[in-house]
Parts: C-alpha cells; structure tokens; sequence
C-alpha cells in the first residue's frame, strides 16, 4: 500500500520538531519553493528527524501538508539553502521527496467515492504513483533529475516487505512482487527510470509472476499513466482489473493471492531492489543537474553586440532623405494618393488592433508584514521560523486582493519586403499594405508603431516608425541581391523587436532565394529575435519557396491579401500578449 499519500481526511501531520531552530527554518525555506513545484500557493511544508509518518515523506491532501523526515537530508539543516539551484544537488533524494509530494500535491485530485472496497482503493493509489510522477515531468521536464534522486526510496518504503532483510517480514507474496512491478516498472513506462537500470528486475519479475500477469499488469500501469488528474472513475475501474489479475477477491483481500512464493525469491527480489537503486543513483550523480538557462558574459556580450549593431543599421537606413533616391540600386519609383479601398482597410484594422489588445480585469495579490488581508499560514510559519533563528523578519503572511483592468499591450510591427526581380509581382501589394498598416496604427487607441522597408542590394525606408504618411510610396524590383541581414537588423533597431514590453510581429515577404551567407547569418538574426519573444511571419506565394526554419509561413493565393494576412498576424501577436 502506499504509505505516504494519506487520505484520510482526519489524519494530522505526526512532526515534532526537535529544539534546533535549523529545521524550522529549513521548513519555511521549502514551504517557499513549493508553489513553483507544486502549481499551488496554500501549501505547508514540515521537515524534521521522524516526519513523514513512517514514510521518507508523505503527504495530507485534506490539509495541505507535506511532511519529510529529516533523516534523509544527509546534510547539516543549518545550511541548506534550497533557494540556490546549486545547492540541491548536495541532497539530491531529499529534494526529491520535496518534488514527488509536491506533484501529488499538483496531480492526485481524484478521491475514491465512498464505498470503494479497500483493496480495489490500495490498487488504484499503487498505479497513481507511476501516474502522478509521469505527470509532474511531462509539466516541469527538469524534476525527472529528482524524481529519480528519490524514486527507490519511495518505492521502497510503500512496499510489504523488507528489502534489506525479508526473512525480518512476513514474506514475499505474489502481491509484494506485483507492487514492485508497478512501483519501479511502471516508472519506467512513465519516463522517471530506464529499463536498462531496472532490467535485473524485470527479469526477476518475470520469474516470480509470470510472463503472462506481468505483460497483463503492465498493460494496466501504461493505461493508468494516460489518465488525467480528476479522473477518479477509471483509476478506481484500473484498480479493480487490477485486483482480478491478481486473483484478489476485493470483498475479501486478507487471503495473499497466490500464496506466499518461494523463500529466496525475496531475497532475490530484495538483491534486485539493491541493485536497481545503485544503478539508479550512480547515473543521478553522474547527470548534470538541471539548471535554469542563464547568460554568460559570453551570451551577453553578443546580445549586446547585436543590439548595437541593429540600432547602428537603423540609424543608416531611417536617418536621412537620401535614402529615399529613385536612383541607383533598390529604387523607388513614386507616389500616389491612397484609395478609398485602402482608406477603409486601415479603419477596419484599427479596429481590430484596438479590439484585440483590450484586457479583462485581472486580480492583483499583494503581501504584507501587517493587516489588513488574509493570514497565509504559510508565510506566518516563515515568520515564525525567521523569529526562531534570530533573523530580522522579512515574511509577508498578510494577503490582500485588488481587481483592475490592466493597460492593453503596445504592437510593434516591421515589415522587410525583398525587391529582387523574382518578387516583381507583390509590389503594389506591399506598397499598399505599407500605407495601411502605417494608417492603421496611427488610428487605434492602443500604441502601436509600424514601419516598413524594401531590401535588395540596399535597404530603404518605405514608412517610418511613428509617421502615417499622407501618400502610397510605390518601388521597383529589380534587383540582383537581397541584403535580409540588414532588413532584419534596421527594424529591430528602429521598432526594439528584441526587446521585451509589447507584442512584436516581424514580416518578411520574400520568396527566400538567398546567397548563402544572407541566407545563413539572416536565420541566426531570426533565431535571435524569436528567443526573444518576436513573432515572425513569412510571406510567400510559391509553395516551392525558401522560408527560414521556425517562422510562421503564410502563402498568398491573393497577394490583394497581404494586409489582410499581416493584420490578422498582428491581432493574434495583440492577443496573445494581452493574455500573459
């Protein structure tokens, strides 16, 4: 049975804490990290020698609580500093624990209705642990590390007999062995453990039950680590095939299924269990703990070097008037007043720019040391614990809650049309677009700056950030060269596309026929401003074209389409921001 899921909702937590501060402190440090584990913000955590309820850890869902024994920390109490991401690889299995209740705390949300014969109960809490510790690593990839730092040490503690000494239990029965399978095999279906760790195991498993109940058991725990978290009907169903593989009558579990097996075979069975853990810990210490991306110097320096370089190519592209020639290479050709078509597409994009970026009421929580608000038992305990050590308080138990409508995000939008001779037919259409995006943003009541610019052997400004022009400003193709690195980097200086603050939209029109080295150092700007959060949009009219890899490709069947396309690319940019 597991021991260390109680669902008892009258169970309380069995700590004492012991008179040295050091672990009341440690119990509010990790109550401090649990919300980011755990997705909750009302949990409580105790760790002291003897917690855990006679298990390595264990958690109250009736009362929010997660208790782990002290006598697995391995370390002084008095430092520990579960804050530093480092520092957790000194008592790997102990944040382990944290982890693991932490995803009970996150993902058993079912309970057993009421009636539910206990031994039908005992089998579905079996199969929710492999279940429960899939879950937790499919949303937070990294703590598989640490589940694995503690998955023997509760797989152990939940089974019947004494891995170290079963001649010290009442023997190994055919059910001790089925729990093992599905405590340790089953985390290996569920991506926690590798088969090649555990294969000594299986093959004993194999020996002990049978081919036939094993492949029938594993069929259950796979369709198990399938079910969603509230799902109490089929975990219970699981629970009850469970019992009928087994031969266990539910209405009367106290007769061992099978019988008691032969006496070495828990021997064996716990050689196996010792086996697999050395195994097991041996590759934990030998894997690089998970750690958060961070930049390097190194990292830095270059995001500073491409930030300067981009603002240094939009000073040359959007400063001066010449840049507008009808000569020489990139040319454009003219101007012409906007038509009533186009007069109207920018009211109606304005429209819909200022419809998407509105925001609902969002709920604003703030702390403080002090009332008014809601007392956080949580943060109470941290006071607590900070008052216990001699530390200045800094804990805020008080909670308040406010409501108010946050202020709609600003767009910022570029647009990079190539003018090689290939691209000849998307020139009005572009030109068009140009104007009403410009138009468009001028217009709707949220912030928004466009601009747009032609890149060919050079780059020129079509319109500029913050100006609506008055006229269409029209352009040739006829190029022979396409200059996409310094098209990226001039609208990134000039609208901060790789700067955080707003929703950001980059498109690219072009057919992506590139030489090499634009078509290489193009995708790492790309890649670039993508990392930071700018959406881009490429658009072709020939499926046969060269998009970069990782944009968001549209094709023109109507290049008359292209503000159409853009808008809706720029409200979908709007509306995701507007839901962060």
């Amino acid at each position: 049975m597991t021991t260390h899921l109680v669902a008892d909702p009258d169970a309380t937590g069995t700590a004492v804490f012991p008179a040295r501060p050091e672990w009341l402190t440690l119990s509010a440090a990790l109550a401090n990290e649990a919300p980011m584990i755990a997705d909750r913000e009302d949990l409580l955590v105790t760790i002291a020698p003897g917690a855990g309820g006679g298990a390595p850890a264990c958690f109250y869902p009736a009362r929010a609580l997660i208790e782990v024994d002290g006598t697995y920390l391995g370390v002084d109490p008095g430092t520990v500093r579960p804050a530093d991401l480092s520092d957790r690889t000194r008592y790997a299995p102990t944040w382990g624990l944290l982890t693991h209740e932490c995803g009970h705390a996150a993902h058993t949300r079912w309970e057993p209705p009421d009636g539910t014969p206990p031994a039908v109960v005992e089998a579905a809490l079996l199969l929710e642990e492999p279940r429960m510790e899939a879950a937790q690593a499919r949303r937070r990839p990294d703590d598989r590390h640490w589940l694995r730092a503690s998955a023997l040490n509760i797989a152990v503690a939940d089974l019947n007999f004494t891995a170290d000494n079963p001649a010290d239990g009442p023997g190994l029965t055919t059910m001790d062995a089925a729990q093992t399978a599905a405590l340790v095999l089953g985390r290996v279906d569920g991506g926690i453990l590798t088969a090649t760790e555990t294969a000594p195991l299986a093959r004993l498993l194999v020996d002990i039950l049978g081919a036939r109940i094993l492949d029938t058991l594993r069929g259950l725990w796979r369709q198990a680590l399938e079910v969603s978290d509230d799902d109490a009907d089929t975990m219970i169903d699981l629970g009850r095939r469970w019992c009928g593989a087994l031969g266990i009558d539910p209405d009367n579990p106290t007769a061992a299924p099978g019988g008691y097996v032969d006496p070495s075979a828990g021997s064996a069975l716990a050689d196996a269990l010792d086996a697999v853990l050395g195994a097991v810990a041996q590759a934990v210490a030998d894997e690089t703990p998970p750690t958060p991306a961070v930049d390097t110097d190194a990292e830095q320096a270059s995001e500073d070097a491409a930030r300067e370089a981009a603002e240094a190519a939009a000073r040359t592209v959007f400063s001066g008037g010449h840049h507008r020639s009808r000569t020489g290479g990139t040319r454009t050709t003219g101007t012409r007043k906007p038509n009533a078509q186009e007069r109207s597409a920018a009211r109606v994009l304005a429209r819909a720019l200022s419809t998407a970026g509105v925001r609902e009421r969002v709920t604003i929580k703030s702390t403080s040391a002090a009332p008014p608000g809601r007392l956080r038992m949580r943060g109470a305990l941290a006071a607590d614990a900070q008052r216990a050590a001699g530390a200045i308080v800094t804990a805020e138990p008080f909670t308040r809650t406010s409501r108010r409508i946050a202020p709609s995000p600003p767009l910022r939008l570029g647009i990079a049309c190539d003018v090689s001779g290939s691209m000849s037919h998307l020139r009005g259409a572009v030109a068009s677009t140009a104007w009403i995006l410009a138009h468009a943003g001028h217009h709707a009541t949220i912030p928004v700056e466009t601009a747009t610019v032609i890149f060919g052997e050079y780059v020129r400004p079509i319109t500029y950030p913050g100006n609506a022009p008055d006229v269409v400003t029209t352009f040739a193709a006829s190029d022979d060269w396409e200059d996409i690195t310094k098209a990226t980097d001039a609208l990134d200086g000039a609208l901060r596309l790789s700067r955080p603050g707003a929703a950001r939209l980059l498109v690219i029109v072009s057919d992506g026929h590139f030489a090499y080295n634009q078509y290489r150092d193009g995708q790492k700007r790309v890649n670039r401003l993508r990392a930071n959060g700018c959406a881009v949009l490429w658009l072709t009219t020939d499926p046969d074209d060269n998009p970069f890899d990782g944009v968001t490709v549209h094709q023109l069947t109507d290049p008359t389409n292209t503000a159409q396309a853009i808008g809706r690319a720029a409200t979908t940019a709007l509306q995701a921001t507007a839901r962060r």
